[in-house]
C-alpha cells in the first residue's frame, strides 16, 4: 500500500497550485513511483488546470480521466440526495484502482468553487480519514497580519484534530513576504511545544497571481495574428485600454502592460508595436484588438516586414469594455509549458520548505533507484544549497537568457552574463524576461579587461605573444569568461550554446589547466535511463587515448560519478571480455585497466569487457563471473571517440534517456560546454553541474 498525503486548504485563494506543485517535485526527488489523484475537480472546464499541470510535468501511465473521480457537481447532487456513503466509497474505490501502482500518492482535495468553506473543510477531512491519508493544511495567509494568521493555524489544528485527521504538516502561503520571519516566529512560539508536525511559511509572490497573455488568450478564446510562442509565456503587470490618441497613450505604456484597442485604430497599432523597437519606451507584453476587427493588410504587411517585432497581436470578438472586464476577472494558472512560472513557484516553496522535515513528516525512506528527474532535482538541490557565480559568456543567445530567468528564480547560481549590454537588455525586454538585477559584463567596456590582458599576457609571454595581442584575446567573451574563473571573479563557466566545442575549452587547455596527477582533460555524459543514471567517458573530447590516457579519463569519471551520487564501477570497454580476445585494440584496454588499478587501487575496476557483460548479470554470470564490476557497471569508458559518441547517441535515441553533458572533467575549476543544438533544459542542468563542481572545487582545497 503506497504511503499519501491529502493536501486540503482552508480556504479559497490559497495558492494552492503552488503547493501541490512544489510538493510533487520535492516527493519526485526522493521517490521512483509518486502519484497523483484528485477527489473532485471542477465541473463546466474543459481540463482541470491543476491535474493538466501535475500531468503534463510528471507523464504517469495512467490515463488523465482515471486521477479523478468525481465533479463538484457530481457530488454536490449525491450529497443533496442523501447519498455521501455512494461519495466515498466511489472515491475510495477509484482511489484504490490507482494505489497500487506508486510509492506515494499526493492527493489534492477540493477548491472551494461555490460551496460553503465549512461544509467543503468537513468533507475534505472525511476523505483524508477514508483513504488513510496524513493531512497537510494549506491556511491562506493573503492580507492577514501575524496575530490572524497564528489563530487561523491554531484553528486549522484543532478542527482537524476534531475530525480525528492525522496532521502531517501545515503550510501557511502567500503572506506578505516582509512579514515571512515574524509569522514564522510567532508560529513556533505559539504552537506546543511538543507538536512535530513541521509549518512552513511561504512568501506571496507577485508574478504568480499575474496572468500571462497566453491565459488572457485562451480565456477569451482569441485569435493570435502575430508574435511568437515564447512571448505567450510573459506575466502582466497591469492592461491598458487605448482610448486616447497615439502621442497621449505612448505616455501610458508600462512594462509588462497589456494593451487593448478597437482593431480599427491602425495608429495604435502600428505605434505601440513600434515602441517596442524604442529604447525610450519601456516594453509592453501583448495587443489585444477588439471587436472581431482585423487589421489592414497592409498594416499586418507592415508588421511582417519587422521581424524583430515578436509581441503577440490578438484578435477577439468582444467589444473592448466586455474584454476589459474579462482580463480584470480572470484568475491566472500555473501551465506545464510555462517554464517561467513554474521555475519561480519551485524557487519560493524550496527555499521556504525543508525537505528533509517534509520527508519525515510524510514517513517514507528514499528510493534507491534513480530516475533522470530525481537526478535532475538532486542537481538543483545540491546547486542552491551552496550557491556558486557562475558566468554565461553568450548573454545575447535567446536559451541562455531563458534559461538564466528559469535559474534565478529557483536560486540555483548568482549568474553573470557576458556581452554588449545594450544588446542583451534589448533580447531580454524582447523575450519578457526579469534579468535586470543580473549583471551584465562587456569586455569591450569593462575595466577588468585591462586587468585580464596583462594576467593573460603574463601567462602566455612565454610563447611569443605581444600585449596588444592579448588585449585582442581577452574581448573575446570566451576567453573573458575563462579569465573570470581563473582568477576567481566567479566559481565556473558554461559556454558552447553559440560556440564551438574547441572555443569553449581551448582557453582552459591555455591558463587554468589540469588538476595535479590528471595527464587530459576528458568528458563524461550522464546518462538517466528510467530507473538508474550510467556515466559514459569520453564521448566528446578525446579521439583516440593511449592507455595512458584512457587509465586518467576511467580514473576521473570515477571522481566524476562519486561527486554526482553514483557509486563507481568502472567498466573498461572493448570487443573482447577478458582474455578472450587480442590485437592492439584490446591490448591497450587491458593495459589502461592495469594503470588505472594501480592509480586508485580503491576503485573497482575491469577490462577489457564487453558492454552486454558490463551491465548484464546473466551474461556477466556466464563471461566474468569473479568480477564485482560485470553485470554491475556505472561508469562506461569506451576506448576511442567513435565508439563513445555513437553509442551515447544510440543508448538516447533508442532507449529515450536523457543525456546530461559533456561534463568536463579534469581541469583545476570547472568549465564546461553545451551543444549548439542544446535546449534550455540543457543549459540548466549543465549550469546546475558546473556549480556542484565548484563546490567540489573549493572543498578539496579547504582540505
Amino acid at each position: 500500500m503506497a504511503s499519501s498525503l491529502y493536501l486540503a486548504s482552508l480556504e479559497p485563494d490559497s495558492g494552492k497550485s503552488v503547493v501541490a506543485l512544489g510538493l510533487m517535485e520535492m516527493l519526485t526527488g526522493r521517490l521512483q513511483r509518486v502519484g497523483y489523484f484528485r477527489p473532485v475537480v471542477p465541473a463546466g472546464v474543459a481540463e482541470d488546470p491543476r491535474l493538466a499541470l501535475i500531468e503534463g510535468r510528471y507523464p504517469r501511465e495512467h490515463r488523465t480521466d482515471e486521477l479523478w473521480c468525481y465533479t463538484d457537481a457530481e457530488v454536490q447532487d449525491l450529497l443533496a440526495e442523501g447519498r455521501s456513503d455512494e461519495v466515498f466509497k466511489g472515491i475510495l474505490e477509484h482511489y484504490k484502482r490507482i494505489e497500487g501502482d506508486y510509492d506515494f500518492v499526493l492527493v489534492d482535495g477540493t477548491d472551494y468553487t461555490g460551496v460553503s468553506a465549512a461544509f467543503e473543510f468537513e468533507f475534505n477531512a472525511q476523505v483524508a480519514n477514508h483513504l488513510g491519508a496524513g493531512v497537510c493544511a494549506l491556511v491562506g495567509g493573503r492580507g492577514k497580519g501575524s496575530r490572524e494568521l497564528v489563530d487561523a493555524v491554531r484553528v486549522a489544528r484543532e478542527s482537524l484534530a476534531a475530525q480525528r485527521c492525522a496532521l502531517s504538516m501545515t503550510m501557511v502561503n502567500r503572506v506578505e513576504p516582509a512579514d515571512v520571519d515574524k509569522v514564522r516566529a510567532e508560529l513556533e512560539e505559539a504552537l506546543p511545544a511538543q507538536s512535530s508536525e513541521p509549518v512552513f511559511v511561504l512568501p506571496e509572490v507577485a508574478s504568480l497571481a499575474m496572468p500571462t497573455v497566453g491565459d488572457v488568450s485562451q480565456a477569451l478564446g482569441a485569435q493570435r495574428l502575430r508574435g511568437v510562442d515564447d512571448e505567450l509565456k510573459r506575466e502582466l503587470s497591469s492592461f491598458k485600454i487605448a482610448a486616447m490618441s497615439l502621442p497621449n497613450f505612448l505616455d501610458h505604456v508600462e512594462e509588462g502592460a497589456l494593451i487593448i484597442a478597437p482593431g480599427d485604430r491602425p495608429d495604435i497599432i502600428v505605434g505601440t508595436m513600434a515602441s517596442r523597437l524604442s529604447t525610450h519606451y519601456p516594453s509592453f507584453a501583448g495587443l489585444v484588438l477588439t471587436g472581431g476587427l482585423e487589421p489592414a493588410d497592409q498594416v499586418l504587411e507592415l508588421l511582417d516586414g519587422l521581424p524583430a517585432l515578436t509581441a503577440p497581436v490578438l484578435l477577439v470578438e468582444q467589444d473592448t469594455y466586455a474584454t476589459a472586464q474579462a482580463i480584470g476577472a480572470l484568475r491566472p494558472a500555473l501551465r506545464p509549458d510555462n517554464e517561467r512560472k513554474i521555475a519561480t513557484a519551485l524557487g519560493v516553496f524550496e527555499s521556504h520548505v525543508d525537505a528533509e522535515a517534509v520527508t519525515r513528516a510524510v514517513e517514507v525512506a528514499p528510493s534507491e533507484r534513480v530516475t533522470p528527474l530525481m537526478f535532475e532535482y538532486e542537481l538543483i538541490e545540491r546547486a542552491r544549497a551552496d550557491r556558486q557565480r557562475i558566468v554565461l559568456p553568450e548573454g545575447t543567445d535567446d536559451r541562455i537568457l531563458q534559461a538564466a530567468q528559469l535559474l534565478d528564480r529557483r536560486d540555483v547560481a548568482d549568474l553573470v552574463l557576458l556581452g554588449d549590454q545594450d544588446e542583451v537588455r534589448a533580447r531580454t525586454a524582447a523575450l519578457g524576461l526579469d534579468l535586470d538585477h543580473i549583471p551584465v559584463l562587456d569586455p569591450e567596456v569593462t575595466e577588468e579587461t585591462e586587468e585580464y590582458a596583462e594576467r593573460y599576457y603574463n601567462l602566455r609571454k612565454h610563447k611569443g605573444i605581444e600585449p596588444d595581442y592579448a588585449r585582442e584575446v581577452m574581448l573575446d567573451v570566451g576567453y573573458f569568461g575563462t579569465m573570470m574563473v581563473h582568477v576567481g571573479h566567479a566559481d565556473g563557466m558554461v559556454s558552447g550554446a553559440a560556440h564551438t566545442t574547441g572555443h569553449t575549452i581551448r582557453p582552459a587547455f591555455e591558463f587554468v589547466r589540469t588538476k595535479p596527477g590528471v595527464s587530459i582533460v576528458s568528458s563524461v555524459f550522464f546518462m538517466c535511463l528510467p530507473d538508474r543514471v550510467l556515466v559514459y567517458g569520453d564521448c566528446a573530447v578525446n579521439p583516440n587515448p593511449d592507455a595512458d590516457q584512457l587509465a586518467d579519463i576511467a580514473v576521473t569519471s570515477a571522481e566524476t560519478a562519486a561527486t554526482f551520487g553514483v557509486v563507481p564501477r568502472v567498466a573498461m570497454l572493448s570487443y573482447s571480455t577478458g582474455e578472450s580476445g587480442a590485437g592492439s585494440d584490446v591490448e591497450k584496454v587491458r593495459e589502461a585497466t592495469e594503470r588505472a588499478r594501480e592509480r586508485a587501487p580503491h576503485l573497482a575496476i575491469d577490462g577489457p569487457i564487453q558492454y552486454d557483460a558490463a551491465v548484464d548479470p546473466d551474461v556477466a554470470a556466464s563471461k566474468m563471473p569473479d568480477s564485482s564490476v560485470a553485470g554491475n557497471a556505472t561508469v562506461f569508458i569506451f576506448p576511442d571517440l567513435n565508439t563513445g559518441n555513437n553509442t551515447y547517441k544510440a543508448v538516447q535515441r533508442s532507449s529515450g534517456a536523457v543525456a546530461i553533458g559533456p561534463v568536463l572533467q579534469g581541469l583545476n575549476k570547472p568549465v564546461n560546454d553545451l551543444s549548439r543544438g542544446c535546449l534550455v533544459p540543457d543549459i540548466v542542468n549543465t549550469v546546475a553541474i558546473t556549480a556542484i563542481q565548484a563546490q567540489q572545487v573549493k572543498a578539496e582545497a579547504q582540505g
